[in-house]
């Protein structure tokens, strides 16, 4: 048995890796407080990500850590703090929002909406205060999605719009403005001053991370939301097959050019599961995101199949974190939004929109 103290505490402590992070807990400055009175140990950890379905894990490591501590009794509590972190030109986060996180696709067709739908549901699952923005004015479908596509918002003295509540999160959305079946026959400029205004005429209310639902494609719209919004985090959504890891890249390139950090990638419909019979076959190949991953660099954050009730779950205006939140297709959802909620902990350093140039 070890002599109960702060510095063998910390060291015992140090052993404990976070698998989102990499990264002792120590070392991360993820540790609270430790406090000692007698030979009761207490320990505060204070995670930088929402992780609410990883405290009981965390926890468990931690307590078999400290076994030989010396401590006759071990109390330990798990929360989280999250801040702003660096933006790719260096602003600041917008009024009410801490963080924001674009999800991407080079084509549509990708599954891109149903994916950003449910990641912003987890992390509000994890323990976040979260917002989706829907930034495809010609295909507005997130109101839909949420299930309050009847919806209108509500104006403020100021002259602005409060965000429409869906299942515990913030919302925003060209769709809640204008009829469903109503085509938007605008041109470029008005498509981007609309955004703008969607995001900077909106009051938001204490926000951890907004998902921005990307339009698809690398066009005028795409490249404006990524230089005039102050975005933390990329991530890119891809199915495994050729066509769509083609211009899956393009998508990363973009975010590359004007220095957005790309926090990772997502294969969506990686894998059919027969609703039948639970055979699985992949239809559109197989691990092409995780390939893509590899060759740029990036973290692939994890694979979600081709399910017929992921469809049929945002049909119906009740995403799948939501309708079976302790579902196998929700938990891969969640642990792909801890790892996304991890990776942008680690950005902290900022960065120039623009290259310098320089002749010699």
């Amino acid at each position: 048995m070890t002599n109960l103290s702060q510095e063998n505490v910390e060291k015992l402590l140090s052993t404990v890796v976070d698998k989102h992070t990499s990264q002792d807990i120590v070392s991360s400055e993820s540790i609270k407080a430790i406090n000692i009175e007698g030979g009761k140990l207490s320990i505060e950890v204070a995670l930088k990500y929402p992780a609410n379905s990883y405290h009981d894990e965390l926890k468990q490591s931690i307590q078999a850590a400290l076994s030989d501590s010396g401590a006759s009794e071990i109390d330990i509590t798990i929360d989280s703090k999250i801040t702003s972190h660096a933006t790719q030109n260096g602003a600041n986060a917008l009024p009410g929002i801490k963080n924001i996180i674009a999800v991407a696709s080079g084509k549509g067709g990708v599954g891109k909406s149903t994916t950003s739908v449910n990641l912003a549901l987890a992390l509000h699952g994890e323990g976040a205060k979260v917002a989706i923005l829907d930034a495809d004015i010609y295909g507005p479908s997130q109101p839909r999605m949420l299930g309050v596509k009847d919806l209108r918002p509500e104006g403020t003295e100021s002259g602005n719009m409060v965000p429409v509540p869906a299942h515990g999160i913030q919302s925003m959305s060209i769709g809640y403005l204008v009829d469903e079946a109503s085509p938007m026959v605008w041109r470029g400029p008005m498509v981007t001053q609309a955004l703008d205004q969607l995001i900077r005429k909106t009051e938001w209310n204490d926000i951890d991370y907004m998902i921005i639902d990307m339009p698809p494609g690398t066009g005028d719209t795409q490249l404006t939301i990524s230089q005039k919004i102050p975005v933390s985090g990329a991530v890119i959504v891809t199915t495994p097959q050729d066509i769509a890891l083609i211009d899956a890249k393009k998508g990363l390139a973009m975010f590359e050019k004007v220095n957005i950090p790309i926090l990772g990638i997502i294969e969506n419909m990686s894998m059919h599961i027969c609703s039948s019979c639970g055979h699985a076959e992949a239809i559109f190949g197989h691990g092409g995101g995780k390939s893509m991953a590899n060759d740029s660099g990036a973290e692939f954050l994890g694979a979600l199949p081709l399910e017929i009730n992921i469809r049929t779950d945002v049909d119906e205006g009740t995403p799948t974190v939501v309708k079976d939140p302790n579902g196998k297709t929700a938990e891969i959802y969640k642990d792909i939004a801890r790892k996304l909620a991890a990776l942008l902990s680690l950005q902290n350093e900022s960065v120039g929109a623009f290259p310098n140039i320089t002749i010699e």
